[in-house]
C-alpha cells in the first residue's frame, strides 16, 4: 500500500469512495454508514475539486496497486491541523486502512509543525467516536453546531451536533 497526494485526476474515484463509505446501501456493507442520519451525498466532484485545490488543504489517498482504498482531508489551521473525511472503502473496512490514514495524517501534523490533530464527529456515532478513542484521540467537551454549507453535502434526516477531538501530536 502507498500514500499519495490527491489529485483533480482523482476527483471521480475519490466521490465514488467517499459517497460509498457514508451514504446509500453499499455504505451498509461497512460500519461508517450515516444513511440513517443523512439523505442525500457526502460530497460532490467540485466540492472534492475544491478541497484539493484550497490553499493550506490536502487530500492523502491510500492506494494498492491502482485500487483506492481510502483518503482523508488534512487542513492547516494554525498550529493544529484538521482531520476531516477519513473514507475507507466499505467492503474493507475493519482491515487497518483507517489507521494507515491515521498515521499519515499525523506524520503531516509534524512535518508542518502541528501540536495537534483535531476533528469534528456527529456526537451520536458512538462507534466512531470510540475509534477514534481507542488511536489516542481525546473529547474536548467541546460542541459545535451541525452546518452544511449547502445540500450537496446531505440532509439532516434529525436535528445533529458535532463532538470535538484531539490528539497531540509528540
Amino acid at each position: 500500500m502507498k500514500i499519495t497526494l490527491a489529485s483533480e485526476a482523482d476527483v471521480k474515484a475519490l466521490n465514488l469512495l467517499v459517497n460509498s463509505a457514508y451514504r446509500g446501501e453499499s455504505s451498509r456493507q461497512g460500519w461508517t454508514t450515516e444513511t440513517d442520519l443523512m439523505d442525500g451525498t457526502r460530497m460532490d466532484e467540485a466540492g472534492l475539486t475544491g478541497l484539493i485545490n484550497k490553499v493550506g488543504t490536502i487530500v492523502l489517498l491510500c492506494k494498492e496497486e491502482d485500487a483506492l482504498l481510502g483518503c482523508v482531508e488534512l487542513r492547516k489551521d494554525a498550529d493544529k491541523l484538521y482531520l476531516g473525511m477519513l473514507s475507507v472503502r466499505p467492503d474493507i473496512q475493519g482491515k487497518g486502512i483507517g489507521k494507515i490514514l491515521l498515521e499519515a495524517a499525523e506524520a503531516h501534523a509534524k512535518q508542518q509543525h502541528c501540536s495537534k490533530i483535531y476533528m469534528t464527529v456527529i456526537s451520536i456515532r458512538k462507534e466512531l467516536v470510540d475509534w477514534y478513542l481507542r488511536h489516542g484521540y481525546e473529547l474536548t467537551g467541546e460542541k459545535k453546531p451541525f452546518v452544511l454549507p449547502d445540500i450537496s453535502w446531505g440532509i439532516p434526516k434529525q436535528e445533529l451536533e458535532f463532538v470535538v477531538l484531539e490528539k497531540q501530536i509528540q
